[in-house]
């Protein structure tokens, strides 16, 4: 079955050629859009079962288009595609929603793969940021904000969130608490409703970066 995508991306020439490299590996383009405001009408209107956004558009940028896509209830994947390899621009993509953050320069099938997984529910992180991310996880990187996140979840969820932030699965974490897998994906499922987020990488990092503001303010 053919996907259809959405994009986005103001750079004229990088859509009409990526919407042919498409079309031969049976992906649908049913739009072409230059701005994030057109952008956001199509994806109401058109339902597309995949976004690909540009970072930088002069309009509205790539997070703004993805906060307006989550506010107004987009559910489908929204995948970044982008020419940037910072790492602000990575976690803000990754904690606003994105299930992917892909760069502009892989290889067209690696391009494909990457949407089917998308589609089918994974998360995906060009290879090539791969450190980046990790130095995120690990807790070399941090992004500002003035709150906890984290002030509504019970003792138990935030000891299970912790576990999330080391990369743990809902078996492991499951054996490890002496709990059944089915209580852990409910306490998971509370977990990104209450942090407004719609993905587990997305909450690890939340909670990475709440860790090292704490340490940082000497809280042991």
């Amino acid at each position: 079955m053919s996907l259809r995508v959405l994009l986005i991306d103001d750079h004229t020439l990088f859509r009409v050629g990526l919407e042919g490299l498409l079309a031969h590996r049976n992906i649908d383009v049913i739009a072409s859009i230059g701005g994030g405001r057109e952008g956001l009408q199509c994806a109401k209107d058109l339902q597309p079962d995949v976004v690909l956004l540009d970072m930088r558009m002069p309009d509205i940028d790539g997070i703004g288009v993805l906060r307006k896509l989550r506010d107004t209830g987009f559910q489908n994947p929204v995948v970044m595609l982008t020419t940037s390899t910072e790492e602000r621009d990575l976690v803000e993509s990754l904690r606003n929603g994105a299930q992917g953050y892909l760069l502009k320069d892989m290889e067209p099938d690696e391009l494909v793969l990457a949407l089917r997984d998308i589609v089918g529910g994974k998360t995906v992180v060009a290879p090539d940021l791969a450190p980046v991310l990790a130095k995120v996880v690990q807790g070399d990187g941090s992004l500002p904000d003035e709150t906890s996140p984290f002030d509504d979840l019970t003792p138990r969820e935030s000891e299970i969130l912790s576990l999330l932030a080391e990369g743990q699965s809902n078996k492991v974490i499951a054996r490890n608490l002496g709990i059944s897998d089915g209580t852990v994906k409910l306490h998971v499922k509370a977990i990104l409703r209450k942090l407004g987020v719609h993905s587990r990488v997305e909450a690890a990092v939340i909670a990475v970066e709440q860790g090292l503001r704490s340490h940082r303010d000497g809280t042991p």
